[in-house]
């Protein structure tokens, strides 16, 4: 299968590690910075695949049957509708777009075209999560209390400066939609999925050079009747925390932990179908960062559904989910009050100057 990869920054080695390990037949990558491939090229030995800083022209002359969007978050959506339009299959970074329109658009044109759409929340892939999730499907926790998402994390002033986008409500989001969506991804897919209301706060603390929140704080009411905690930030001292998920239903309690939620630290059931301290030890990980361990499995899904013809476990419905579930967060902390889902439109551009002083 030929696969290209646009936008070769922070978190594409975990996107070609995950195409070396599910052997595709990788032809080419796009960066507007040529440095940034040769690089990646150096670094992973792809000597042969070839490069482009424009990739429509890419498009063209490969033709790609899946393609991996890797770019700043606020060209996602353009560059993810163009390559639909050239019938290429795609895995889009997270966050799938910055706007409800954005993401509905991507849905829209991918089902016309009858390719397959992946927006990647790799950590659904994680052991923990894996195995967190067939409890919950197979009725273990009983009826659903509710659960909690906490990304305790720190960004200095360094990984801004990096990539001048980030921090920016044209092209990122704040925390909570660059560094949270994951957990807050999770959450929403653990808990039902259907939400009824949505309140929250957040704040700019530390980061008063950035145009948008390093804090964030919600409560979600789930439509099954259970509840949701949102805690985010990149604020914690001296480096990052943990990312942890908690789920407590009647009959169980279920906590994921360590970095990208990867270890399981607790696993408590009255079926005791399981020993909690076998549990824990088969069904965690120790990734070397925060992105753990879940690409290549993400990877081998898309792949499966492509051949098979199924949606992939991450489709851009999902990825819509997540994106909603952050512009309701934002939209509940401007307006200083609950807001109801589902949002039907809703843009991170709409929050432009909401921490100017």
């Amino acid at each position: 299968m030929k696969y290209a990869l646009i936008g070769c920054g922070r978190i594409s080695p975990n996107h070609i590690e995950a195409t070396k390990n599910n052997n595709l037949e990788f032809v080419a990558m796009c960066d507007v910075l040529p440095e940034a491939m040769e690089e990646k090229s150096d670094k992973f030995g792809l000597e042969k695949v070839k490069k482009y800083t424009d990739y429509k022209e890419m498009l063209e002359k490969e033709k790609p049957e899946l393609v991996a969007i890797a770019t700043e978050s606020g060209k996602h959506a353009a560059i993810a509708l163009d390559c639909i339009a050239e019938r290429c299959n795609l895995i889009i970074e997270k966050p799938i777009a910055l706007s409800i329109a954005d993401a509905d658009a991507i849905i829209t044109a991918g089902q016309k075209a009858g390719v397959v759409v992946c927006a990647n929340h790799q950590n659904r892939f994680n052991k923990s999560v894996q195995y967190i999730r067939k409890a919950l499907e197979s009725g273990r926790f009983g009826k659903l209390s509710h659960g909690a998402a906490h990304v305790r994390w720190n960004r200095g002033k360094g990984y801004y400066e990096q990539a001048p986008w980030r921090g920016t409500w044209a092209q990122d989001g704040g925390c909570l939609m660059n560094q949270c969506i994951h957990n807050i991804d999770l959450l929403r897919w653990m808990m039902g999925d259907d939400i009824d209301e949505v309140m929250a706060y957040t704040a700019q603390i530390e980061h008063d050079y950035l145009e948008t929140e390093d804090l964030g704080m919600a409560l979600v009411k789930f439509s099954n009747g259970s509840y949701g905690l949102i805690e985010g930030t990149t604020n914690v001292y001296p480096k990052n925390l943990e990312e942890t998920l908690y789920i407590f239903g009647e009959k169980g309690t279920a906590k994921a932990a360590g970095t990208s939620d990867n270890i399981i630290e607790e696993w408590r059931f009255t079926d005791e179908l399981d020993d909690p301290d076998k549990v824990k030890e088969q069904f965690s990980e120790n990734p070397p960062n925060v992105y753990g361990f879940g690409h290549t499995p993400l990877y081998a899904d898309v792949i499966d559904a492509i051949k098979n013809h199924r949606r992939p476990l991450v489709d851009a419905e999902a990825g819509k989910r997540a994106l909603e579930l952050v512009l309701a967060i934002y939209k509940s902390a401007a307006e200083h009050r609950p807001v109801k889902l589902p949002l039907t439109e809703c843009s991170t551009l709409d929050f432009v100057g909401r921490f100017d002083k």
